[in-house]
This record gives structure tokens, sequence and C-alpha cells, in this order.
């Protein structure tokens, strides 16, 4: 017996200015009812929050049950057996850290550097990471090495 996993991209209602659009809202979806219901794991807050964004398990409905426009891919399947480990694995990532804060200098919302201390024009920025990078990056492959993501 096993479960069906999926990445579910939700349209944003805003997007943030200074991330290359367009931009979803990524999740994990682990189908327990078919076509019904599941489990939704993902990043949730903002950038800008004390702490960065915080990772969340919780109960959903199917994607093809939601109001809002998504689109939803296949990533493969778990034995159910594995099912409690995903939120065991996911919740040991990190999750994307605060890395924006208002500027009182230039009066708006910039990046900022790990220390606090913000970029002068011109310097060079790595990209931010939000809940796309979180899930794509660190969360579905850590699913697939963990060996309980199955193709």
């Amino acid at each position: 017996m096993s479960y069906s996993v999926y990445q579910v991209m939700y349209t944003l209602a805003i997007e943030d200015p200074d991330m290359p659009t367009p931009r979803f809202h990524n999740v994990i979806f682990v189908e327990i009812e078919p076509e019904t219901s599941g489990t939704m794991y993902h990043v949730t807050g903002s950038i800008t929050d004390v702490g960065g964004m915080k990772y969340q398990e919780k109960k959903g409905r199917h994607p093809n049950q939601s109001e809002s426009p998504n689109t939803y891919v296949g990533l493969g399947k778990i034995k159910v057996t594995d099912y409690p480990e995903v939120d065991r694995i996911l919740r040991a990532l990190p999750t994307p850290p605060k890395q924006k804060h208002f500027n009182i200098k230039t009066m708006k919302t910039e990046q900022m550097k790990p220390d606090g201390t913000f970029y002068e024009p011109g310097e060079p920025r790595p990209p931010m990471i939000k809940c796309t990078e979180w899930t794509v990056n660190q969360a579905i492959p850590a699913l697939y090495a963990s060996g309980i993501l199955r193709k």
C-alpha cells in the first residue's frame, strides 16, 4: 500500500517585487484519501519576519479540490508505513531565514546580509530563499535521498 506525493504550486495573491516572476507558493502534498484529502508540508510566513519562515504540516484538501488556481505534479509514491517519516525528514531541514528588513536610510524594505547589515549599491547579492527554493532545492531532494519517496 502506498500514497501518491505531489508538488503543488498555488498562485500568489501578491508577489514579492524583489523575486523573479512568476512566483507560486510551493508545497508537498501526500494524498491520503484518493482525490479528496491528504497532508501538506510547506514553509509559511515571510522572509521579513524575525526568525524567517516556519515549517508547517497540516491536513488539506486534494489540489484538485482547491478554490485557488494551482498546478500539481506527481513526484512519486511513499509506502504507507513510511508516511510518518515525511514530517520527521522535512521538520529537520533549515527553513528560509530572515533575508529582508526595512532600511531607514533608503526608506524601503531591502535584502540584507546574514549579519543584518544591508548590501551596498552594486554589491553582489545571493538569491533569496522562499517556499519555492525550500521545496524544490531542499525538501524534495531530501525525500528522494532518504529513499522513502520513489518515482
